[in-house]
């Protein structure tokens, strides 16, 4: 819908809890577990007061058993059944790699289609106050590796809502990545049910420099610091993939042949990540263009307020990125930009 009157203004995780909300409503199939499902918190409100609307077979809290309740709801997927599996930190999905990879993403395949597996496996990204190394990694870029799942990580509420239900409906797993920094967020968003279709990205602002694609959060920060680059000039297309598998290159090849320069801001390393796979595509598809590449550095990530504040790219430094790529000042030296959801962060769930 075009009509802004027929959407509501929404935060990022509301529109999450709308997602799975009507599609529990629609398909007495779907249902939602995890841990702190159930709780008064509600995972961030998004999965707030379903076992009371639904009852507690179709919503409930789960121990620390990753592995086995992953394989609960393969096997669940496989009787026709669409499970969404919640986890409070992408970290976790270490602990169900062979039940999402060797099973999950093949059972279609090895059955020559007779079987599918419709799960939805949601995963936050953790980051700030005191998340350390082991609650803030993003591994969008293992499971990209992998035939058989799609990897799903929006930035808007509008597109949250509508890729989570596309994500339910669909018959393969599907990984969706939420970022922690998002869930306040606000957007527009349609209260009736629609889909976002994988393999499409979206542009969420036009330009004629520099083609700058972020993932999750870091295409906000790409937004910010386009505003920082008007200062000198410099303007940027940012593009907002939202599908990471499949991917949109015609989208992004399309953006890059016209500004001719291209700046992958990664949410996670750079080695063998989202990035290197945007930028070999390009490298491979198109000629003459100039790119480059941001992500978190090539550490743990600290846990020292101080050190976090340069282990992972910002505003500015993608600023500074992209006006080097155009050929400006190189002492050109942009103001801070606060992200407030990072400052009014005080975890750590």
């Amino acid at each position: 819908m075009n009509n802004i009157s027929d959407k509501k203004l929404i935060n990022y995780g509301e529109a999450i809890y709308e997602a799975c909300f009507q599609e529990m409503a629609l398909d007495k199939n779907v249902f939602v577990y995890g841990l702190g499902v159930d709780d008064p918190k509600g995972h961030y409100g998004t999965c707030k007061n379903f076992h009371k609307t639904y009852g507690k077979k179709r919503s409930f809290d789960v121990p620390l058993s990753e592995d086995a309740l992953t394989g609960i709801g393969i096997g669940s997927a496989l009787s026709g059944l669409r499970p969404v599996y919640v986890h409070q930190r992408m970290d976790f999905l270490l602990l169900c790699m062979n039940q999402l990879i060797n099973m999950a993403a093949k059972l279609r395949y090895i059955s020559s289609g007779e079987h599918s597996v419709p799960i939805v496996i949601r995963a936050a990204i953790g980051r700030s106050w005191g998340q350390g190394a082991q609650h803030s990694q993003s591994f969008q870029s293992f499971f990209m590796h992998v035939p058989g799942i799609k990897v799903i990580a929006p930035t808007t509420p509008h597109d949250a809502k509508g890729a989570l239900i596309a994500s339910i409906r669909d018959n393969n797993p599907v990984v969706f990545i939420e970022h922690r920094m998002l869930y306040n967020n606000a957007g527009y968003v349609p209260s009736e049910s629609y889909e976002i279709p994988f393999g499409k990205g979206r542009v969420l602002k036009e330009g004629n420099d520099i083609t700058i694609v972020g993932v999750s959060h870091t295409v906000e920060d790409s937004l910010r610091a386009s505003s920082l680059l008007k200062e000198v000039g410099v303007n940027a297309e940012i593009i907002d993939p939202i599908s990471l598998s499949p991917i949109d290159y015609d989208l992004i090849r399309k953006s890059v042949l016209k500004t001719r320069r291209l700046l992958v801001v990664d949410n996670g390393w750079t080695t063998c990540g989202f990035s290197s796979e945007i930028i070999t595509d390009i490298a491979i598809n198109c000629q003459n263009i100039k790119c480059e590449r941001l992500g978190f550095v090539d550490t743990p990530c600290p846990t020292t307020p101080s050190l976090e504040e340069v282990f992972y790219p910002n505003p500015k430094s993608i600023a500074i990125k992209a006006n080097k790529m155009c050929d400006g000042d190189i002492k050109w030296c942009p103001p801070e930009v606060v992200n407030k959801e990072i400052t009014s962060f005080k975890g750590p769930f």
